[in-house]
């Protein structure tokens, strides 16, 4: 992993430093905010959902893409266990543990799981 650091922006926290290529879910968790994970960061649920003002990634797991179909909320939400971070993002934390009063499950790995087979995200400008 590279040790090259980005400034994420996260609305009602301020900024967080954090690894390029980092899991986002990791690095919000680090910089303090207390982002809701329940399923160990392997998108079989969506309760580490951002939604991006800025640097939205325009490839996500297929993983990801999946489950935010089936729980209609593809275009709407992003799950933070599915994002590496990137110099530009902008995000706001659409679960916290202090907002839904739910405890966090099992803390996710390093790297993202399962597996990342990666695709265009919809509407992204690399998409067609």
């Amino acid at each position: 992993m590279t040790t090259e650091t980005v400034q994420i922006r996260v609305e009602g926290y301020g900024e967080v430093t954090a690894r390029a290529g980092e899991r986002l879910v990791l690095a919000l968790e680090r910089g303090g905010v207390d982002i809701l994970h329940r399923c160990g960061g392997v998108a079989r649920c969506t309760t580490c959902r951002v939604s991006f003002q800025e640097g939205e990634p325009d490839l996500m797991t297929v993983a990801e893409h999946d489950k935010l179909v089936e729980k209609g909320l593809l275009g709407q939400a992003r799950l933070s266990c599915q994002v590496e971070c990137a110099e530009g993002m902008a995000v706001t934390p659409l679960q916290t543990a202090r907002s839904s009063g739910l405890e966090p499950g099992k803390a996710p790995a390093e790297q993202i799981e399962p597996e990342p087979e990666w695709t265009t995200r919809p509407g992204s400008s690399t998409e067609g």
